[in-house]
């Protein structure tokens, strides 16, 4: 066995995380060896049936790879790949010796990165169209809780500090609103890729253009019927390689997704913590969450969100820099990293919306904790309302901002010392306020669950566009 046969790998040796721990199997099928050998397969099928159509290789031949295209030997290509030091050439080698009739014709005329980046790309489209599913099902329940949630007021927080009230749908609709830009970004990406198509070596397709000099068929014409075959559209314009600006903008995608996702994962790590105590995620009923502290109810599926979101961060500048140094008509310094970048960024990407929609789909809301923060801090937001309707009713502006300054002072003490808030009586109990507004007035104003002002109808309207979007 070689040292490159991945056949002999087991958890005896070093594997990535993705190939067991992070992403779905559905994920892991598109990146897999096999599956790229098949999709390798199926390239030069199209190109040996476009090259019959020209009369350049027989129906025979093309009938012979047809037949022996599901025979994947990932152990005999590597055996070849270790004495000839080229995995592409190792594959062809290895289709060849099992088409005793059409072994000779296989890859005729391409270069590897025809075969490569056309197959890079269609994995690609697979992978996005994944994803794609997997955000819409994220949105799907987030829309139904922005709904449910649209009129629940609960404190909003600016700088980590108590702010105003909101309500808890409206916040929940800036990661909707958030999300549906990431997935129609995503499909926009997904609808724009492009294939390098057959441009051989440099991307003039001189190879093509010798190969068919007898045939009534144009190099543009063999590339139209094996990208047909392939359902890719081919660069008009390409060198030896499709322009990696491309990756670029593939993985800035990703990473768009990605930022939304660490917020709404940190935003819910926040909430958990028992000073909030707001939100949590599902938590199983035998789940662990520490291995010295049996109490602990880590979120840990919020955590692992943001770990990964990180990771996939980092990534668009490795492919800013394949897409800059990608020098005159190719250099193969991009060729490791992106073995490692598009997959993993595509399984980094797939792990994390499993795991928002498993959160989502369960998310646990907890009503007293809500309102006993809007009670506590609510009230302070509400003095705003307060001073407006005194002003109104011929107070002076300025002296009433300054004895309502005052008592919120002393009823931040209050709450600092355990007790609590004393806000709404000492107010509504100070005779420079009464003299404008009677006790019971002064304390409706100062129902902070009132001010919340339009947000339940944005917080409905977004989960309106979301379902229109869905159903479109």
């Amino acid at each position: 066995m070689s040292s490159n046969d991945q056949s002999g790998f087991t958890h005896g040796t070093y594997i990535s995380p993705f190939s067991w721990r992070y992403g779905s199997k559905e994920m892991r099928t598109i990146w897999s060896e096999e599956h790229k050998r098949r999709l390798l397969r199926r390239f030069w099928i199209a190109l040996a049936a476009a090259q019959q159509e020209a009369g350049i290789v027989s129906k025979e031949e093309v009938d012979d790879l047809k037949a022996h295209a599901d025979q994947i030997d990932i152990a005999r290509a590597s055996e070849i790949e270790a004495e000839i030091r080229h995995d592409l050439m190792a594959e062809i080698k290895t289709f060849a010796e099992q088409c005793p009739v059409g072994g000779r014709i296989i890859h005729l005329g391409a270069t590897s990165m025809d075969a490569l980046d056309n197959v890079e790309v269609m994995r690609q489209k697979d992978a996005l169209s994944v994803l794609i599913r997997q955000l819409q099902a994220l949105l799907s329940d987030l829309s139904r809780l922005i709904s449910d949630y649209a009129h629940v007021p609960s404190m909003a927080f600016t700088h980590l500090q108590p702010a105003e009230p909101t309500t808890i749908g409206y916040r929940l609709a800036q990661y909707g609103q958030d999300l549906l830009a990431d997935c129609c970004e995503v499909q926009r990406v997904h609808d724009m890729l492009k294939g390098k198509g057959l441009k051989g070596a440099v991307g003039t397709s001189a190879s093509y253009g010798e190969l068919l000099s007898d045939s009534p068929m144009s190099p543009r014409d063999l590339e139209e019927r094996v990208m047909n075959a392939l359902g890719l559209e081919a660069y008009e314009a390409a060198t030896q390689v499709y322009p990696r600006k491309q990756d670029w903008l593939l993985v800035n995608s990703l990473a768009g997704i990605s930022a939304t996702l660490y917020k709404m994962a940190f935003d819910l790590r926040l909430l958990q913590s028992p000073p909030f105590g707001e939100w949590s995620e599902p938590f199983g009923k035998k789940q662990v969450g520490s291995s010295a502290m049996p109490f602990k109810r880590n979120p840990i599926k919020s955590e692992n969100i943001d770990s990964l979101a990180r990771f996939v961060a980092s990534l668009p500048s490795i492919a800013w820099d394949n897409a800059a140094h990608c020098l005159l008509e190719r250099t193969l310094d991009d060729s490791a990293n992106r073995r490692i970048m598009i997959p993993e960024a595509f399984l980094a990407v797939d792990e994390m919306l499993r795991t928002a929609g498993g959160i989502f789909a369960d998310l646990q809301i907890h009503s007293r904790a809500v309102e006993r923060n809007l009670e506590d801090y609510g009230v302070f937001a509400a003095t705003e309302r307060l001073l407006m309707e005194l002003s109104r009713k011929g107070a002076d502006r300025q002296d009433m901002h300054e004895v309502i300054r005052e008592h919120c002072i002393q009823a931040w003490g209050s709450l600092q010392e355990g007790s609590g808030n004393p806000l709404g009586e000492l107010l509504s109990g100070d005779p420079r306020i009464t003299a404008y507004l009677n006790r019971r007035e002064v304390l409706d104003f100062l129902d902070a669950s009132v001010y919340i002002g339009d947000a339940s109808a944005r917080a409905v309207h977004i989960a309106g566009i979301i379902s229109d979007y869905l159903s479109s």
